[in-house]
C-alpha cells in the first residue's frame, strides 16, 4: 500500500504571491491617503495665513497672496495650485479678509475627486 504524503515545498511561495499584491496596494492606499492629507492640511494653514497677513491694518490684498504663496512654496504643495484669490467679505456687519485657494489633489490613480478648495478667513483690523 502506497501511503500518500502531503507535499507542502513550494506552498510559501504560493502564499507570497497571492498575499503580496494586497499589502502593496494597502501601503499605496495609506500614501496616498497621507499624502493628500498633508497637501490639504498645507493649503488650509496657508489660506488662514493669507488672511491673517491680508487683515492686518497697514496691510493690503497682494501681501495677503504673497503670504499664502511663501507658505505653499515651501511644501511639497505648490506643484498642486492651481489659483490663490485675496478678497474682502462681509460677514455679519464685520468686515473680514478671505483666502481661497484652488488646488488638484495629487492622485496616484484616478479614483476620488481631483479638485480641492479651500478657504482661510480673518477680522479685517481697523487703522
Amino acid at each position: 500500500m502506497t501511503s500518500l504524503r502531503r507535499d507542502d515545498r513550494g506552498s510559501a511561495i504560493v502564499d507570497f504571491v497571492v498575499v503580496a499584491p494586497l499589502l502593496i496596494a494597502v501601503a499605496l492606499a495609506v500614501l496616498q491617503i497621507i499624502l493628500v492629507m498633508h497637501v490639504r492640511t498645507v493649503l488650509i494653514s496657508a489660506a488662514a495665513e493669507g488672511a491673517r497677513a491680508a487683515a492686518l491694518a497697514d496691510s493690503n490684498l497682494a501681501s495677503g497672496e504673497r503670504r499664502a504663496r511663501a507658505i505653499i512654496d515651501e511644501s511639497i504643495a505648490a506643484s498642486a495650485v492651481e489659483r490663490i484669490e485675496v478678497h474682502p467679505v462681509m460677514s455679519g456687519g464685520v468686515m473680514m479678509m478671505a483666502v481661497s485657494i484652488d488646488a488638484r489633489l495629487p492622485l496616484i490613480g484616478l479614483l476620488g475627486p481631483t479638485a480641492m478648495h479651500v478657504q482661510g478667513h480673518s477680522l479685517q483690523e481697523r487703522a
